[in-house]
Parts: structure tokens; sequence; C-alpha cells
């Protein structure tokens, strides 16, 4: 069975070391007044935290996969054994409010500490995470768009995990492109509408965890434009509250299968029938993408956790495998009184480590960084720091959610291969944190269209803007540390990758404005630019940790070798990952050239208008 425990130790590095985030939340009236800043209290909390994620979550987690849920005739779906239970404890504890405004009963501790939660509960049990995580972003979209009568109305209910919610985009003929939806949405003239149509892949539709589902439903009111322009977002519960905020008639909606699926069994994948059902309007008319991508952006940011958590505890379960794993001899033998060494000897078993180590560290100073960002945008007195916080949260949201799940992917592939053919069996459950990671590059926006939304609309829309100030910020740390000792070298390939990623996105963007061609130019690039990016990303964390960490050795303050591990860490990321740059920069300038094939011959079809020429 595979065991957890939480990283506490590397994420008050980040927190308190890296980020100094106590001195940041002190400058946010809102933390400071609620006495949320401390970092005394903020490691307290994670301490518990941990603890309960460790005795009540983890024990789930292969039971949950087993079991999955089922659906009854009637459309009820019951949750695996213990989730509810566990859910109870957790709402009890008032974890689902942690980072919640205590306006609506929330405790008001910093959204970096949410984060931090966020990745111990994926990396513990993340289909039973994603419970609290969806409620999570129906919160944020009805607190920043909802009216006050229905933030009064549901905002409590959910920050007290009474109330669940979920996102409703998806519908059978319209994956990606949402302007294609045919859920439709009737004025009933007194403040509500009818919403009828069916929407799949609904994460956490239906289940027995809590008393009401809050779900925020994409749908097109009668005689509003085709097109995403024509779409708005509705408030549709699963029972009528009453006037007293009670739950009451069932409405219109209801569960009309589970999905059967490669992994994350234990959260329920509906499909969910609207016929008539009561909601009310959120936000104005034809502005639901907006409000959704609220949700959205929250989610995605979720979503790449997802990949940080099952990349760590796929990467700690290997790891303990290797050192207890004796196959073949290593020179000079480590353990001449046994028939052979422990694999962790072996280089090749030291690279997947060090690999699965180096991105997931590196991935959780991105998290955090970004979370931090979130609360100065949301709380900071000054309105220049918000809006720069806000450009940089934008900009890398996409590559937290696609770098993070294709990094945190290849780690659970990795772990999984450190166990060789024991790794393929159940019991060991690497092979379900192979299938539970899988789902990240897929949903909440393919990872394809995070790399066109970084590209195209995130850099090449305002003309590189947020790009440069990214910039600026490398450029500088760069200037400060260029002849440095012992990151010297890691400064040098960061400054060159830097000024590479400028380069290729002017000659992109000098591309796209040649117009069909250019679109497919950006398309072509688009995946490979992301993740030159997120090398640079995450170069530049990992020179500023190993900095850090170097300090602190040479003022003789590593009594446990924590710091010599980042030390090490990141010469292995420099030397044996980042250099994959050097590669992506090539394939982003070949272009579209070799996609542009004839289909005929290649694909053996033709696109319609020339099969009818």
């Amino acid at each position: 069975m595979p065991s957890y425990k939480a990283p506490l130790r590397d994420m008050k590095f980040v927190m308190n070391e890296l980020l100094e985030a106590d001195k940041q939340l002190q400058a946010m009236p809102f933390y400071k007044d609620n006495e949320t800043a401390d970092a005394e209290l903020l490691g307290q909390v994670l301490d518990e935290a941990a603890r309960f994620v460790e005795t009540e979550v983890q024990p789930l987690n292969q039971i949950g996969d087993r079991e999955g849920c089922v659906r009854d005739e009637q459309g009820n779906v019951k949750t695996p054994t213990g989730f509810k239970a566990a859910y109870d404890k957790f709402r009890a504890a008032g974890w689902t409010g942690l980072d919640a405004d205590p306006q609506w009963g929330g405790q008001g501790m910093p959204h970096m500490l949410g984060i931090a939660m966020n990745e111990m509960i994926t990396s513990a049990n993340v289909a039973w995470g994603m419970y609290p995580g969806l409620s999570h972003g129906a919160y944020s979209a009805i607190s920043a768009v909802g009216t006050d009568e229905m933030k009064a109305l549901y905002l409590p209910k959910i920050v007290s995990g009474e109330w669940a919610g979920t996102m409703c985009l998806t519908e059978p003929h319209a994956g990606t492109d949402l302007g294609m939806i045919r859920t439709k949405a009737t004025d009933n003239g007194d403040g509500t509408y009818n919403i009828t149509g069916t929407k799949i892949f609904i994460s956490a539709g239906e289940h027995d965890l809590t008393d009401n589902i809050v779900h925020l439903v994409l749908a097109r009111l009668e005689g509003s434009p085709q097109g995403i322009k024509g779409i708005s977002l509705f408030l549709v519960p699963k029972f009528v509250p009453t006037a007293e905020g009670k739950v009451g008639e069932r409405n219109g909606v209801v569960c009309g299968s589970l999905e059967h699926k490669m992994g994350i069994h234990g959260n329920a994948t509906a499909v969910l029938n609207f016929d008539e059902a009561k909601g009310w309007l959120i936000g104005e008319v034809n502005k639901g993408m907006n409000n959704m991508f609220i949700m959205m952006n929250a989610a995605r940011l979720g979503t790449g956790m997802q990949g940080l958590g099952l990349g760590e505890v796929a990467y700690q379960n290997a790891l303990a495998y290797a050192k207890d794993r004796i196959q073949m001899r290593s020179e000079p033998r480590v353990n001449p009184s046994e028939p052979a060494d422990p694999i962790i000897v072996h280089p090749d078993v030291r690279r997947m480590l060090l690999t699965g180590k180096a991105y997931t560290e590196a991935g959780r100073a991105l998290a955090l960084w970004l979370a931090l960002s979130l609360d100065t945008e949301h709380h900071h007195p000054d309105e220049a720091k918000r809006k720069e916080a806000g450009d940089l949260v934008a900009l890398l949201t996409p590559i937290a959610k696609a770098f993070m799940t294709d990094n945190g992917f290849n780690v659970t592939v990795q772990s999984q291969q450190v166990f060789g053919g024991h790794g393929y069996i159940a019991e060991w459950g690497m092979e379900q944190f192979v299938r539970d990671a899988r789902i990240g590059q897929i949903y909440e926006g393919t990872n394809g269209i995070q790399a066109l939304d970084l590209l195209g609309r995130k850099v090449l829309m305002d003309g590189g803007k947020k790009l440069q100030k990214l910039a600026g910020t490398l450029q500088e740390f760069a200037e400060e540390n260029e002849g440095d000792e012992h990151i010297g070298d890691y400064v040098n390939q960061l400054g060159k990758a830097a000024q590479q990623l400028g380069s290729l996105t002017m000659v992109i963007g000098q591309k796209a404005m040649q117009g069909a061609e250019g679109a497919d130019e950006v398309n072509a690039a688009a995946v490979d630019y992301l993740r030159f990016f997120g090398h640079v990303v995450y170069g530049y964390l990992w020179a500023r940790m190993a900095k850090i960490a170097q300090e602190k050795i040479d003022a003789g303050q590593d009594k446990d070798g924590f710091y010599l591990a980042k030390v090490q860490t990141a010469k292995f990321y420099f030397a044996k990952l980042f250099p994959e740059t050097k590669a992506l920069a090539a394939t982003i300038k070949a272009g579209n050239e070799t996609l542009a094939v004839d289909d005929k011959a290649v694909f053996g079809w033709e696109a319609p208008a020339l099969a009818h020429a």
C-alpha cells in the first residue's frame, strides 16, 4: 500500500525563505487585521492540515479507486466507503472555509495556505479532493459577480461545506468550442429562468457528501447571438432553497449516468440532464464566458496542483522503494553482505528520482508564488501592485496548468518505472497514480488549449507587455547574480534562454500577422513555446532556491542536509532537464511547414470544401 507524508519542510522553505511571504502579507490590511499573516500561525495550520490529510484522507485513496461511485435508478450517487465520513470531519474542522472571506464564515487565511493544503489533498486522494475543490471554484465565481442576495443565500452554505458546487460547461457535441453549446435558458419574467439541456464530464456533479449542490451552468438565452458572445451563466441548485435558506423542492436536474474512466474513480464524473430547471442569472446577460473564467482560472491552477501533488506522492513512494529493493551490483559495492545492492545506487534510477524531485520542488515554488500573487492581486492597498500581480497570474496560469500536469504525469510514469514489474501491480498503488494523473493534461482546457491561451491571448494579444514585465524581473536577477561563484552558470543559462524566449516571441508575432497562415504558425508553435517558457520559469526559481540554499550552507546552517539537497537538485535540473530548451527552440522555429502535408496522401482524408470542388 502506498504512503504519503506532506513535504512540510519544503513548503515552509518556499513560503518563508524563497517568498518571505509573511512580510508581503503583513503589507495587506486584510490579512494583518485578521491576524492571519503571521508565519508561526501559518506553519501551525499547515502542520495540522498535514495531520488531517495523512490520517483521514490518504487511507481512502485505494478504496475510492476500487469501489468508485454508484448511481441508483433515481439518479442519486453514493460515494466510496469512508468518503462522506472524511468530508464531514473536514467540514466540521473548518477546512472548507480556510481561505474564504470571514464575511461569509471563512477563516480569511491567505490563498497561499489554501494552495498548500490543495497540494496535500491531491497527493493523498485526488478524487476525494475534487469535491471541496469544485465548491471553492463556485465560491469564487459567486463572490465575484453574484448579486448581494445570491451571495447572502449561497456563500455561507458553500463556505461551511453544507452545500457543494460544480461548473457545467461541456456538452456531448461541444468540448473546447463552447460557442456551440445548445443548453437553452428561457426567461420566466420573475427573475428566474428555465434551463434545459445536457452537460457531460461534470466532476462532482452528483454525490451524497452535502445537502445541496449548486451548479454553475453555461446556457444561451433565446434571442442571444450565436457563438461565445451569446452565452450567459446561471446558478442552478439541485434543490431550490426556501426563503429561510434551507433545502427546498427538488429542481429539474438529474444525473443521467456516470462516466467509466481511466482514473479518479472516486469522483463522480456525471452526465447532468437539465429539464426546465429553475436557475438565476449570474452577472450580465451574454457575459457568461467572462464570468465562468473566474471559476475556470481557479480550476486551472487547481488542476496544475493535481499534477504537482500526484508527482510528489509518486516520487515519495519510488524513493522509499529504491532504498529497499536490491537488484544487481554497483562498483564499489555498497551492500557486500547481501546478494545485490539497493537500486538507488544505479545512475538510471537516480535520474528518474532526481527528475521527480526537480520537477515537484520547482512546481511547488511556482504554485505558491502564484498563490501569493493572488493574495496581492485581491488585497494589496497599492493599485499598481495589484495590477502587476494580476498580470503575473494571468501570464503564468496556463503554464501552471499545462507544464505542471505534463511534468506530473511524467514523474508518475518515471516513478512507476522505478518499481519495475511491481509498478504495474495495483497493490503498490503506482499504476493508480499514473491513471489519476493523466486526466490533468485533458480537462479544464487541454494542455494544447493552455498553450494557445498563453501564446495567443496572454503574450501576443497585449503586444508582449506581460512577458516584458516578467523579462525585466529575470534580467534584474541575472544582473545581480551574473558573477556569482555558485549560481553564475545557472544565471548564464537562464539569461540566454530568456533572451531566446523573447526573440522567438517576436518571430512568432511577426508570422501571426500574416492572416490565416499566421494563425496556423501560432498554433504550430504554441505547445513547444509553453514548454520552453515553463523551463525558463522553473530555471529562475531553481536559481533563486540554489542561491538561498548555498547561503545557508556557507553560514553553517545546514545540519540536516536539506540545503545541500537543494543545491544538488538545482545542479541536476540545469544539467539534465533545462537543456530541453535547445531542442524546443528548434521545433518552434520549424513552424507549420512540416504540418502542412498533403492530407489525402498522408491521412487519406480530404477537406469537405476540396472534396466538392
